[in-house]
């Protein structure tokens, strides 16, 4: 029979450090938020081997007397809170007390701190969760912290971490977070001693965007500040049409914290609903300032997640925050008479959903001549032969073609026929290795946040191996070279976020090259599509090329690519 035991002190920290430190970027954020806490307006990061030998951070903060710095290693030692009704009325990031004593105990960890008044500073080091002394130090008011040889003690810790440029890209965005949290306090952040970036105090967020991410991030984006019922959202969102293909750039803080909430994230995608594609996702760096009781953050001990009292009246003054604003710059930007737009009340300037993108008309595979009837406004069960008794009819709303057949009507999404073509094209050039390259005669700049550069830094012989030449430019910076054939110039920065988007998120694996070529060559039909005009010649060529297809009743995507409405359907809906 098993016996029960209480665990060592030191085995319960490192079990307990798996829950708050998972990666090296956790134990920064940890360290940079009790910073934050102890007043710090200078903060300075260091770290090198992506945080696996080394991360320092030093503040100026109001430090700590003797007793206390050996008290913040004890475990649920706090100074933020006494008793949970201080959780409805938190003005701290950290109030666990679990961040000092779960790194102390994966690493070789070194305190030294002092507070104003005191004639000397407290070092305490430990290693692996022994303490290995205790002295008086030199130094001045505030508290630097240094993390060597993080999970040293666990090595199976070790083996669930990222290459060194992923850990790195995690550990830079992580204290992006914090500076953009709060630009009145100076930061500065080293990677293997270069300096990665230097922010001084800020006026105000646009500011710190600029500074902190790059002219290139902050342009285009709308400043919102909009108060409600005991609620302010404020901060700066992307224009209508701006979008990227992942959430990533959506960040949302609640009083000052950065959070991972569905709530502000559905929210901010359903305020772009009219003005973004499907799929698409808008940028957006916003502040939720609201009473501390009516949001839970102690749902985990990572602190990102949180919880709202009322979920439906936060999401609904969310959008209401950003919807007034998006109008308010559609107005400005309407050119005089310009007609209503979409039904959210967005003026016609806004980019439609699908704008064109880069492609050609397609050009005749092979022909044929329909045969059977199909179902009254349904989707075909097989590919039909087209023929010569198609008769074109026209052009309806922009985006379908119509005809006339010996059963019906006929309704073709020209997009979608274009994506099917263009799809099935790309896939056989990638499979055969043969992509048409055209050399940009000026290379396009791309610049990315850390986590997006350090995934294309790891897959840039993928994205050369398919006619995209990428050449890193700086620290998160590149230069676009080369192209494939099918693709202008100004839909480059678009899709190399997108493609960086997909990777990150796993939806291309270059692992499998196979399914990878099969998801890229998905991703560039349905960025490569610009629609021609839609005349007869255009679209009787556009249905050939669909029906010489594998699979020409439908898009990569599985749209529909052409409806049939037979004659009994047309004479019931007429009621003949």
């Amino acid at each position: 029979m098993a016996t029960v035991r209480i665990l060592p002190e030191r085995v319960a920290n490192q079990i307990a450090a798996g829950e708050v430190i998972e990666r090296p970027a956790a134990a920064v954020k940890e360290l940079v938020e009790n910073a934050l806490d102890a007043g710090a307006t200078r903060i300075t990061v260091e770290f090198a081997h992506a945080g696996r030998s080394l991360i320092r951070v030093d503040d100026n903060g109001s430090g700590m007397a003797p007793r206390d710095a050996r008290m913040a290693l004890e475990r649920h030692a706090t100074s933020k809170i006494a008793d949970t009704a201080d959780l409805d009325r938190l003005s701290s990031f950290g109030f666990r007390g679990e961040a000092l004593p779960s790194i102390a105990s994966v690493s070789r960890f070194t305190l030294q701190t002092r507070e104003a008044g005191s004639d000397s500073g407290t070092e305490i080091a430990v290693n692996a969760g022994r303490v290995v002394h205790e002295r008086a130090c030199g130094r001045p008011v505030g508290t630097r912290i240094d993390v060597e040889h993080l999970f040293e003690p666990v090595p199976a810790r070790r083996k669930f971490l990222k290459s060194d440029r992923t850990e790195s890209g995690h550990i830079v965005n992580c204290v992006r977070l914090y500076a953009l949290a709060c630009p009145g306090t100076a930061f500065a952040l080293y990677e293997d001693g270069r300096e990665v970036f230097r922010s001084p105090e800020c006026p105000g967020l646009a500011d710190r965007v600029s500074e902190i991410f790059g002219a290139q991030a902050a342009e285009g984006l709308l400043a919102v500040d909009y108060a409600e019922s005991g609620m302010r959202l404020r901060g700066l969102v992307g224009r209508p049409g701006t979008g990227r293909a992942t959430r990533h750039d959506m960040v949302a803080f609640v009083n000052s914290r950065p959070v991972d909430s569905r709530t502000l994230n559905g929210a901010l995608m359903e305020s772009y609903r009219e003005s973004l594609p499907q799929g698409r996702y808008p940028v957006a760096f916003v502040f939720l300032e609201c009473n501390p009781a009516e949001v839970d953050v102690n749902v985990h001990p990572a602190k990102r997640e949180v919880r709202f009292r009322s979920e439906a009246v936060v999401r609904g003054f969310v959008i209401r925050a950003v919807l007034s604003r998006l109008r308010e710059w559609a107005a400005q930007a309407a050119p005089a008479g310009a007609a209503p737009g979409s039904p959210i009340g967005l003026p016609g300037p806004l980019p439609a959903p699908f704008q064109g993108r880069v492609g050609e008309p397609a050009q005749p595979m092979s022909g044929g001549a329909p045969a059977g009837a199909a179902p009254a406004t349904a989707v075909p069960e097989a590919p039909r032969q087209i023929a010569h008794d198609w008769r074109f009819i026209g052009a309806a709303l922009a985006s379908y073609a119509v005809f006339e057949s010996p059963q019906g009507l006929v309704l073709l999404d020209r997009r979608a026929a274009h994506e099917r073509v263009w799809y099935e094209r790309l896939r056989s050039q990638f499979r055969a290795g043969k992509v048409p390259v055209q050399r940009l005669l000026l290379p396009v700049s791309v610049e990315l946040n850390p986590v997006a550069s350090a995934v294309l830094l790891d897959h840039l012989a993928f994205v050369r191996g398919h006619g995209l030449e990428i050449a890193e430019f700086g620290r998160n910076f590149f230069r676009i070279e080369a192209l494939p054939a099918w693709m202008e110039p100004g839909d480059a920065e678009a899709f190399v976020r997108d493609l960086v988007g997909a990777l990150r998120e796993g939806r291309i694996q270059a692992a499998d090259s196979e399914l990878a070529r099969d998801e890229l060559a998905r991703l560039a039909a349905a960025k490569g599509v610009r629609l021609p005009a839609a005349g007869e010649a255009e679209s009787l060529a556009l249905l050939r090329a669909l029906f010489g297809t594998s699979s020409p009743v439908t898009s990569p995507s599985g749209r529909p690519t052409y409806v049939e409405i037979n004659h009994g359907e047309l004479a019931r809906r007429f009621q003949k």
